[in-house]
């Protein structure tokens, strides 16, 4: 068996290892680049489902425009004029409480100002000023109500079912949050340490980042175009390898060692842009390696239920709605898509993505389709009064489960660290590696790419010193 020789051979032609990819080749178009998935198209979780004239996600359904990195993805897949966006501050979004939704105002104000908790619970919150951080790592729930009240609970049960379908009394404060944990452990309070960093900012003169609400993007045609966009550029089979799984990685002289079914790679940076499950699986094959803190992540299933209305389904205008677990429904939320993207249902028609399942409930996802479109009609009929049954369905499993960033993972991430830092020329990023959405790939995938153009810089000046 012959061996192949490269720069950078990357595993997964997700959107991490794309963007680790394109980014590479636009600062060092002469790297020789390799590109491994074992799938038969790149993508990994991000993918879309056209069918009837309806639009829909498999994964992802947008990222806000306020992550720089992503910003320059979209540029480099060359699909700026490809753009839709849905602005915060004209979508609003809608909580399902006391068996009806509320609609969440989109500014601390307004939200202070809402009917949503008695004037109790809003005094409540103060209580931030004298409480002194929790020690460990305490769960979300347990930092939430300590920190705020327990009539905050059902909101952050909401956020947190929102962003990783996951339990939010098993979702570790310091994983999901690590920004806001860092300011009240510096200052005390959260409220403290956010009044020093604007009295910090008035007196340097530094403005906001991102002044206003930022907006959900996605494309005309589905999230698919991003990853698509990305690959476009790498010749396929010589740059980018489809059906090719990675069945073994190891050190080699000067480099990395990367076997498949049929062939032999050598690399001086090898990069593993797998969900966090995938890359422990074949980094565990490593000689000599500290065993990490955990041997896996629990991961939460879900299915999307695509449903198609009239346009007389008075479905209410904005993002979508939750539901916290105290509300006992049977699906944890729905998205509005023909509100927020144009051209996403048939003319004189609306889609509502509903979602079913998630870390608490996993069994969900294992429902006939049948059973499951109609536990979930009646369930929106309950908060809507729609006045008709829907006119399309279908319903997505999608294979793989989304990262929960329970006890142990900030270990994990030590661990990684530390990893990275013995292992010469190996990175590891992707799905659940310091976040799970877009713009924590983008970024993460940008810092792999620094590190390896910081290597190769340095390894270029002792030649030309040599």
């Amino acid at each position: 068996m012959t061996t192949d020789k490269h720069d950078v051979i990357i595993v997964g032609a997700g959107l991490s290892g794309l963007a680790v990819a394109r980014f590479l080749r636009d600062k060092r178009p002469e790297l020789g680049l390799l590109l491994l998935e074992k799938e038969d198209h790149p993508g990994g979780t991000i993918r879309s489902h056209g069918e009837e004239g309806y639009l829909a996600e498999w994964g992802a359904h947008g990222f806000l425009d306020n992550c720089l990195e992503s910003r320059v993805l979209i540029h480099l897949a060359g699909l700026d004029s490809e753009v839709v966006k849905a602005p915060l501050k004209r979508f609003s979004r809608y909580i399902c409480l006391d068996g009806r939704l509320h609609l969440i105002p989109q500014s601390p104000g307004r939200i202070i100002r809402a009917p949503l908790i008695p004037l109790r619970a809003k005094l409540r919150v103060l209580a931030d000023l004298w409480k002194k951080p929790l020690p460990d790592e305490p769960s979300v729930a347990r930092w939430v109500e300590h920190r705020f009240g327990p009539a905050l609970l059902p909101f952050a049960d909401a956020v947190f079912t929102g962003t990783y379908a996951g339990d939010f009394e098993k979702l570790r404060i310091d994983a999901v949050m690590p920004a806001l944990r860092e300011l009240e452990q510096e200052n005390g309070s959260v409220i403290r340490g956010l009044i020093r960093k604007k009295r910090a900012r008035r007196r340097t003169g530094e403005k906001k980042k991102s002044p206003g609400l930022p907006a959900m993007t996605s494309f005309t045609a589905g999230m698919e175009r991003l990853p698509q966009g990305l690959a476009a550029p790498f010749v396929a089979s010589r740059e980018i390898m489809y059906r090719t799984e990675v069945r073994a990685i190891g050190p080699a002289e000067d480099g990395w060692r990367v076997e498949t079914r049929g062939n032999r790679f050598h690399a001086t940076h090898l990069v593993l842009a797998l969900p966090v499950n995938h890359s422990l699986k074949l980094v565990a094959t490593l000689p000599d390696l500290a065993p990490p803190p955990l041997a896996r992540l629990a991961e939460a299933r879900l299915a999307t239920v695509i449903l198609g209305f009239s346009e007389a389904a008075p479905i209410p205008f904005g993002f979508g709605y939750l539901a916290p677990a105290s509300e006992n429904r049977f699906a944890l939320g729905a998205l509005f898509s023909s509100h927020m993207f144009p051209d996403r249902a048939p003319r004189g028609r609306q889609l509502v993505e509903v979602l079913v399942g998630g870390r608490r409930h996993p069994e969900r996802v294992e429902m006939e389709d049948a059973a499951m479109i109609e536990a979930v009609v009646r369930d929106l009929t309950d908060l809507m009064a729609l006045p008709e049954p829907p006119l399309f369905s279908r319903v997505l499993r999608p294979g793989a489960g989304i990262p929960q960033l329970e006890e142990g993972y900030t270990k994990l991430l030590a661990w990684r660290r530390d990893l990275q830092a013995q292992q010469n020329g190996l990175h590891l990023c992707g799905f659940g590696w310091r976040g799970i959405g877009i713009n924590d790939m983008a970024k993460e995938a940008w810092q792999t790419a620094k590190a390896i153009l910081t290597r190769e810089m340095a390894r270029e000046e002792d030649e030309l010193k040599g």
